[in-house]
């Protein structure tokens, strides 16, 4: 198989990586020093580049926007546009801004922040940072930011290390739900040109408070087609390339493929709410019919470990706190229950993987039609239940850094993700006594608490735990390979 893959992957290069071949700005033109960084991203923005869905880790990861937190290697909170904080009581924190400027040119105040911060827990759907959680930020002086939530919340610095939660100008925020990022951000990179969902031009911005980057500018194009990307990479159109394909890593140089790993799970979620899966017997049935160690070691090629749970190897505290899970119901007789997979198409193994359940599946009895899309074009119809079955690569400590926080997102009845349309209240229960939990400890063996609920659900069959292979070129320095796949391009990454 894996001969088949690379040869075809070569067959296919010289047209994918025409594709690449005009773009807009000089990718190749040396300015000031430094030459500019060509990127390839796998997701095109589904939402116009607002920060308050899944763009939001575009803009991160570009070093286009920032919060007042930032998550450090730990995934403890660490210091961004706020220098400081401290907890006055169990509902009010104070963060202490540093001094920095938009790219607009404008000063970073504690009324800005209030601005962004309300801004976004009015956004419909609530950003998955704030799932269940209400705040009100006011500002206290001329540096400090008095951030109160309406329940104690222990993790409120590391939440707000969110990409959802970045601090932008006033002038980002205009008439309705539209957030405009184009030149109103933080980072050492502005956003001055989107051609759509196809290509994006940033260029350094030289007052940024961290210092100066010391590559003037990125060229971006947003490749869903994995093989175009790893195609490209490999013959120097561009320099750094995301998510390249299991299936296309032989095809380049052992020192251009960066393997990391992550805190992603790939799973297959069960639509609880209507459908054929809100019987959890049929349910039980579909975990039963699954072989997750044939998706790790063919589909993944030994790039991913078999799914054990929410919170896979990267997650290191997990394995030892995790319990069996609750209240299973036992598996019914398929019997031909028609049912409709569905899958997108920018990580390219997903829909192999879909391809390997629909097999698994029908083998047990079920009628499957499987569907795959570009991601923009699924995610409203997924978190609507419009599917029976979802198969979705989701890094659990993406939104906020915190293990509860994605449990409460995708899990919970209210939560801003919960695309198996679950809602149990025993599940909720459990949630809610993790989100309570203050000291370290006791929050991870809350966590898994709520995790072994949810599994018993079967609302969510975990599948692999994913190992992320990032195209860096031989010319590049300083790429950021983040377990969080918050970041790629920083202050230090050039060419």
């Amino acid at each position: 198989m894996r001969r088949l893959r690379f040869l075809l992957a070569l067959a296919l290069a010289p047209a994918l990586t025409a594709c690449f071949a005009s773009s807009g700005g000089d990718s190749s033109d040396a300015a000031e020093g430094g030459a500019r960084l060509r990127v390839a991203l796998a997701f095109p923005p589904a939402e116009n580049l607002s920060p308050y869905g899944a763009d939001a880790t575009i803009l991160s990861r570009l070093g286009v926007t920032e919060g007042l937190t930032a998550l450090d290697a730990n995934g403890a909170a660490a210091p961004a546009l706020a220098a400081s904080w401290r907890r006055e009581n169990d509902r009010t924190w104070v963060f202490t801004l540093r001094e920095a400027t938009f790219q607009n040119g404008t000063p970073v105040t504690p009324a800005a922040v209030v601005t962004s911060l309300t801004h976004a827990t009015r956004a419909k759907p609530a950003p998955a940072a704030l799932s269940g959680v209400g705040l009100t930020a006011k500002a206290a002086g001329t540096a400090d930011v008095a951030i109160t939530t309406d329940d104690p919340d222990p993790i409120l610095p590391l939440r707000l290390s969110s990409p959802s939660l970045a601090v932008l100008a006033g002038k980002a925020y205009g008439r309705g739900d539209r957030v405009d990022p184009v030149g109103t951000a933080t980072g050492p990179f502005e956003l001055t040109k989107v051609l759509g969902s196809t290509a994006a031009t940033l260029d350094r911005y030289d007052d940024y408070w961290g210092g100066r980057a010391q590559a003037p500018g990125i060229d971006v194009k947003f490749i869903a087609d994995g093989t175009a990307r790893t195609s490209a990479l490999r013959t120097d159109q561009i320099d750094l390339a995301e998510a390249i394909p299991v299936a296309q890593a032989a095809t380049l140089d052992k020192g251009l493929r960066k393997a990391t790993a992550t805190t992603r799970t790939t799973s297959l979620l069960l639509n609880t709410g209507s459908g054929p899966f809100k019987d959890a017997a049929l349910r039980a049935a579909a975990r039963q019919a699954v072989d997750t160690s044939v998706l790790a070691d063919d589909v993944y090629e030994g790039y991913a470990d078999a799914g054990t749970g929410i919170y896979g190897p990267a997650v290191t505290w997990a394995e030892g706190k995790r319990t069996a899970p609750v209240g299973r119901a036992k598996a019914a007789d398929p019997d031909g229950t028609k049912l409709t997979l569905a899958t997108y198409d920018n990580r390219p193994e997903l829909p192999e993987v879909a391809q390997v359940l629909k097999q698994q599946l029908e083998k047990a009895g079920f009628d499957v039609t499987l569907e795959v899309r570009e991601y923009s074009r699924l995610e409203s119809e997924a978190l609507e239940g419009k599917f029976d079955a979802f198969v979705l690569a989701r890094n659990t400590l993406v939104d906020t850094g915190d293990p509860v926080s994605v449990l409460a997102g995708d899990f919970a009845c209210d939560g801003g993700y919960n695309i198996a349309q679950l809602c149990d209240k025993g599940v909720d229960r459990a949630v809610a006594r993790a989100e309570d939990a203050v000291d370290t400890a006791k929050r991870q063996d809350a966590a898994m608490t709520a995790e072994a609920r949810i599994l018993g659900t079967d609302a969510v069959v975990p599948l692999v735990h994913q190992r992320i292979i990032t195209g860096v070129g031989g010319s590049v320095r300083g790429a950021l390979l983040d377990p969080y796949e918050r970041t790629l391009v920083g202050i230090g990454t050039r060419r």
